[in-house]
C-alpha cells in the first residue's frame, strides 16, 4: 500500500480514531445460533492496537448503526469509553463526540465498510476504508487498509498513525525491556 505524503501528513495530527464496527472490527458476519444469540468475531490485535494508541493519549471511539451486547461486552474489555451504539445518522454522533472530547474533526479520523459510514467519514480529516469495503466507499477514502475488516485493519490503521506520529518505536521498544 503507498501512503501519498498528505495522508501522511494528516495523520501527524489525528487525536481522535472513530471506527465503525461491522465490516471494521469484525468480518461483517452476523452469525447466529440456534437460540438466536448474536455471534461476532473480533481479531485481538485490532484490539491490542486500540490499547497501545490510546496509551499514546490518542482517543478511540466506536459509532455503530446496531447494538448488540457482543459489542458492548468487547469495548468494554478494551476499556473503549466513547461508544455510540444504534447509530443511523453517524455524523450526528460524530459531531457530539468531537464536542465532548474537544477535538477538531480536523483532528479525527474514521474508519468505515459501507455507505452509511460516508456522511461521517466525509466531515474528518483522515477517511479511511478497509480493504474489503464498498467501492463507493474506497473511491471516497484518503487511505485503504490492506488488511480486511475482522483481519487486522484496525491494528494496521493503529500501527500507521503510531508510526506518523514518531511514537510507534519507542513504544515497541517498551516490551523488550
Amino acid at each position: 500500500m503507498t501512503i501519498s505524503a498528505k495522508v501522511k501528513a494528516i495523520a501527524k495530527d489525528i487525536k481522535l480514531l472513530i471506527l465503525d464496527v461491522d465490516g471494521v472490527l469484525t468480518d461483517g458476519g452476523i452469525y447466529f445460533d440456534d437460540n438466536g444469540i448474536e455471534h461476532k468475531k473480533f481479531d485481538s490485535q485490532d484490539g491490542c492496537g486500540i490499547k497501545l494508541l490510546e496509551l499514546t493519549g490518542v482517543e478511540v471511539a466506536i459509532i455503530t448503526a446496531r447494538s448488540t451486547r457482543s459489542v458492548a461486552h468487547r469495548l468494554d474489555s478494551l476499556g473503549v469509553k466513547n461508544y455510540y451504539h444504534g447509530i443511523k445518522d453517524k455524523s450526528k454522533a460524530l459531531n457530539e463526540l468531537s464536542k465532548k472530547l474537544s477535538i477538531s474533526l480536523s483532528e479525527s479520523a474514521f474508519v468505515g465498510d459501507d455507505v452509511i459510514d460516508l456522511p461521517a467519514m466525509s466531515k474528518v480529516a483522515l477517511p479511511i476504508a478497509v480493504a474489503n469495503a464498498h467501492s463507493f466507499v474506497k473511491e471516497n477514502a484518503l487511505m485503504v487498509t490492506k488488511n480486511a475488516g475482522g483481519s487486522g485493519a484496525v491494528r494496521e490503521v493503529c500501527d500507521f498513525l503510531l508510526k506518523s506520529q514518531n511514537k510507534y518505536d519507542d513504544l515497541m521498544q517498551s516490551f523488550l525491556r
